[in-house]
């Protein structure tokens, strides 16, 4: 009876995702109405995914969809959860690799850190004022939909972004919010502020579980850079450019976006280069996290956010999935590795 609950409930999430997210979600590029619906209705394409992968000139069926990513999301069970919370995933994660660490969360109304308990929000204050900058994030959504920066310049000016506050406005501010952490914020590699300094940088990392030897591998990685419109963060989804890494060499190749057809050699807003550039230490990097994999055997498929700084690799977060377009904007994926790995956990036929 559990079981049969459990399938019903995912199933039920999957068809509001469907309506919701896919539907009637609104899409960046202008494109017809039923040709939309026809990329919605017919293997639950967005309208954006039917510009990006050009299914006028490109067979559909050679790319995932957006609601394959949806399903995919599942392939974790009975373990996903334990990701798809931001505090949770920290708790479980920091005993294994450095990870931004979360000082505050609010929750039902009622400020914590996680040492002593409920706390006066001038304890945030504070602690702005001795590091300069933390990150305000949602702790159970992603694609950095409410991700801030707080910041506190050498002259006592404090900052959400780029919009100045006095003290008492800011502390009001976060009286608002609700279900939310305050965290670290760190400084990046230079590598990384040679291309873009604007933003916090990072890479999306993704490991699977090879499906014949049972071992984790590193199936893909991008560098994500923000840009103007973007600060704080660097998503694509909010309009930042993704630059493929050489697996191999942990090279950059030439920047794309999820919102235009642009190729970007080099920063649109920095005019620094982003095709070419390396990122040090890469072989390190690679071996660290498949260990760290090793650590949490339970999980087949991990998307990572990394950051990295001049001591090291941080983890930012870690996602039990990871969207496709990031993938796809270099070739489709359905009849690639990734296709079967999904087919093989039953997430498409």
């Amino acid at each position: 009876m559990m079981n049969f609950c459990r399938k019903a409930l995912k199933k039920l999430k999957l068809f509001v995702l469907y309506w919701t997210r896919i539907v009637f979600v609104k899409n960046n590029f202008k494109v017809p109405f039923f040709t939309k619906l026809r990329a919605n209705i017919f293997g639950g394409y967005l309208g954006d995914q039917y510009i990006l992968y050009d299914f006028k000139h490109n067979d559909k069926n050679e790319y995932l969809s957006e609601f394959d990513w949806y399903r995919s999301r599942y392939i974790n069970e009975p373990f996903d959860f334990a990701f798809n919370n931001k505090v949770v995933c920290t708790e479980i994660l920091k005993h294994h690799i450095r990870f931004a660490e979360n000082y505050f969360i609010i929750n039902k109304g009622v400020l914590h850190d996680f040492e002593n308990g409920p706390i006066e929000y001038e304890r945030v204050y504070e602690r702005l004022v001795e590091e300069g900058n933390l990150f305000i994030k949602p702790f159970a959504m992603g694609k950095g939909n409410g991700v801030h920066r707080l910041a506190c310049d050498k002259d006592g000016k404090l900052y959400i972004d780029e919009k100045e506050y006095t003290k008492d406005g800011l502390i009001e501010y976060l009286k608002k919010l609700d279900g939310y952490i305050i965290c670290e914020c760190m400084k990046q590699h230079s590598y990384s502020d040679n291309i873009y300094d604007k933003t916090v940088n990072t890479i999306r990392f993704i490991t699977m579980r090879d499906v014949e030897t049972h071992q984790m591998k590193v199936f893909f990685a991008v560098q994500r850079i923000g840009t103007a419109k973007t600060i704080p963060v660097d998503n694509g989804s909010k309009g930042g450019l993704v630059a493929k890494i050489d697996l191999e060499t942990g090279v950059l190749s030439e920047a794309r976006c999820l919102q235009d057809l642009g190729v970007f050699k080099v920063h649109p807003d920095s005019g620094n280069p982003i095709e070419g550039a390396q990122i040090p230490n890469w072989t390190a990097i690679k071996e660290q996290m498949l260990d760290v994999c090793k650590k949490i055997p339970y999980m087949d498929f991990i998307a990572w956010d990394l950051l990295i700084t001049e001591e090291g690799v941080c983890v930012i977060e870690a996602n039990t999935s990871s969207g496709v377009n990031i993938i796809q904007l270099w070739g489709g994926q359905k009849q690639g590795e990734l296709g079967d790995f999904f087919r093989h956990y039953n997430v498409i036929k």
